[in-house]
């Protein structure tokens, strides 16, 4: 059975029908269904034609918006607000439209769903099919639109870090960056569905509901330009700190070779005077290990000055 279905009027008013007709008495009949529904199949082979009926059964869906004889086959993507599920892990609804019916099926609950359910319960539902999808798609944008400015304020917190070089790479740098490529796989389609709706000349959508879905359309727009600009900068900040972890590297191993140079001879003079062989010189001789320490000073002072002269320190 569906989750609900309402017959809406023409001043927003919604009644609960007592019948099972697609249509009712009202401006427009809305059905909404969940897509594990049993019987939500054979309902939409008795009362759909084939394609439309199969839109809604699809389980994995893209954003769209098709024409098919006096309706509308519309998918639609928003963000995923249930519990303890990623905001990223977009959830979709599926949708006919026509003059005089309204249908919407979900996988998983659509917060935007549940409050236009709420508009009909109290008497103040979108008036006609047109306006219904309009407030659908103002509140999924609105969504979208404040899960990108949380991404936008935490990439702008990753280009601050960046001015303290001691900062380490924030650890969910790579998640704030797959969220931003899985938000704007769904939503770059989801744009190129609006704009075709927007565009669409049908009586089912008059002019005062197009200007507005045209608008809707245009920060659609804005949000996958947003998400663009994002993956740049947060492949800019990765490649900073990839830059700055480089140059410590480079900076340790500069300063380990220097070492090497300096102790090399050094370290020649101790393994050539640690042979324990006749003839070594300074054997029977008290000053001997003094001269020798005082020798590898001065070799220690001479290697750093040739350093300094190549200016490599």
């Amino acid at each position: 059975m569906p989750l609900c279905v309402f017959d809406i009027f023409d001043d927003g008013t919604a009644q609960v029908p007592d019948d099972d007709g697609l249509t009712g008495p009202g401006r427009y009949r809305w059905w909404h269904y969940d897509l594990s529904d049993p019987a939500l199949a054979p309902w939409l082979a008795a009362h759909l034609p084939e394609i439309p009926a199969g839109a809604l059964l699809q389980p994995e869906t893209r954003p769209r918006c098709d024409e098919y004889d006096d309706g509308l086959i519309l998918n639609l993507r928003g963000i995923n607000l249930n519990e303890g599920q990623q905001a990223d892990q977009m959830v979709s609804v599926r949708m006919w439209v026509t003059d005089a019916v309204v249908i919407t099926v979900r996988m998983r609950r659509i917060f935007a769903i549940d409050e236009l359910r709420a508009l009909a319960a109290e008497n103040t539902a979108p008036p006609r099919p047109s306006a219904f999808v309009e407030a659908l798609v103002m509140r999924l944008t609105a969504r979208v639109q404040v899960e990108v400015a949380r991404l936008a304020e935490r990439t702008a917190f990753y280009e601050t870090d960046l001015e303290d070089l001691s900062t380490p790479p924030p650890k969910d740098l790579p998640v704030t960056r797959r969220s931003t490529i899985k938000l704007e796989r769904y939503l770059a389609p989801q744009r190129s569905a609006l704009e075709r709706l927007a565009e669409l000349d049908l009586p089912l959508i008059p002019d005062v509901d197009s200007m507005k879905l045209r608008e809707l359309a245009n920060r659609t727009a804005i949000v996958v330009e947003e998400l663009d600009a994002l993956q740049e900068r947060i492949v800019t900040v990765q490649d900073e700190h990839d830059n700055q972890v480089a140059q410590r590297q480079a900076r340790h191993g500069y300063v380990l070779s220097l070492a090497a140079a300096v102790f090399l001879p050094l370290s020649f003079l101790t393994g050539l005077f640690g042979v324990n062989v006749g003839g070594m010189p300074g054997m029977n001789d008290p000053q001997a290990f003094a001269i020798l320490c005082l020798a590898m000073v001065g070799l220690a002072a001479i290697m750093l000055a040739i350093l300094k002269w190549f200016r490599w320190l």
